[in-house]
């Protein structure tokens, strides 16, 4: 019978090749679970003098124009004067009740969306052009379409009304209108605006979604190809859910982008237009700030702004990272 019996330690042996791991002792998962902490803070050690050079330069600007935008601030201010009693929210709403603040900012809305849709557009077709020509043509795109994206804002605004001028412009004697002024009628002058601002806009959604197009796997446009279906058809039920990712990213840039836009505006129609005809939120808070010195109220279109666009940077962050949890 004892001989039958399994030694103590033939027993420990067995039980530890029966693949039961010993367990851990409450030291061990501590000093495992340190280096893991101590990692979550090593990207924030990287970043950590871009972010202090970021909080400088925006951080306190921001608080600036918190603040202001709370205080009854005028010229006397800026001149050294006394500071001023606080007005809370009274500034908010005073410039709510203006209607003409809710003019310009629809005015904005729609101005930006045409702006978003143009430039889309243009860089979408330019981009499905791209990998339907040689390697010449296409460099020379590239090209043409960089040198636009390249160019100041105020050199290329510039430049665009001198060709829309309406005594020396070449556009008007090619197309035959004579002495036709652009920029004094209000959606004459936002066209203007509007040309201009796609041609400097189009080229990185043409870049973008070039490159995004020659990601598509070739396998599956032969496929559709043999199925019969058009280029329309290709782009729309095959190339387009593959780059929707892409194209939402470019989507928000562009928002942001059209919808803070100043210099062309300011410079192609005169500071806003004849009688503020074609005012858009930047220009409209310059005006209230600088040529009327409500400073105040012109802070106050710009924190107004401010969470507007943040509004859509958070979505677009959000689009960010969940593109890169697909990819």
């Amino acid at each position: 019978m004892s001989a039958l019996a399994p030694a103590p330690q033939a027993a420990a042996g067995t039980a530890g090749a029966s693949g039961e791991s010993p367990r851990r002792s409450p030291g061990s998962r501590g000093a495992a679970a340190r280096p893991a902490r101590q990692g979550r803070w090593t990207p924030w050690l990287y970043l950590a003098p871009a972010l202090v050079v970021l909080a400088g330069l925006l951080a306190y600007p921001v608080y600036q124009l918190g603040l202001i935008s709370l205080l009854e601030y005028t010229q006397a201010q800026v001149s050294g004067g006394e500071p001023t009693s606080f007005q809370g929210l009274g500034n908010y709403a005073e410039l709510f009740a203006d209607s003409q603040f809710w003019h310009v900012l629809l005015a904005t809305v729609l101005f930006a969306a045409a702006c978003v849709f143009g430039t889309l557009t243009a860089g979408c077709a330019l981009a499905v052009l791209l990998t339907r020509v040689r390697a010449l043509p296409r460099l020379l795109v590239m090209l043409s379409a960089l040198g636009a994206w390249a160019t100041p804002a105020i050199t290329g605004s510039t430049v665009w009304v001198f060709l829309f001028d309406a005594d020396f412009g070449p556009v008007n004697r090619v197309l035959g209108l004579g002495d036709f002024s652009w920029t004094y009628g209000r959606m004459s002058a936002f066209a203007l605006v509007f040309l201009e601002v796609v041609w400097c806009s189009f080229p990185l959604v043409m870049v973008t979604v070039y490159a995004g197009i020659r990601a598509v796997p070739a396998e599956v446009l032969e496929a559709a190809s043999l199925d019969g279906a058009s280029q329309w058809r290709t782009w729309r039920s095959v190339t387009a859910p593959m780059l929707r990712p892409i194209l939402l990213v470019v989507t928000i840039q562009s928002v942001i982008w059209d919808f803070k836009v100043f210099t062309q505006i300011y410079v192609m129609t005169g500071g806003g237009g004849i009688a503020g005809q074609n005012l858009v939120l930047n220009v409209y808070a310059y005006q209230k700030a600088f040529a009327s010195s409500q400073y105040s109220l012109g802070s106050a279109i710009g924190v107004v702004m401010l969470l507007l666009l943040l509004g859509v940077t958070l979505v677009y962050l959000r689009l960010l990272r969940r593109k890169g949890e697909e990819l």
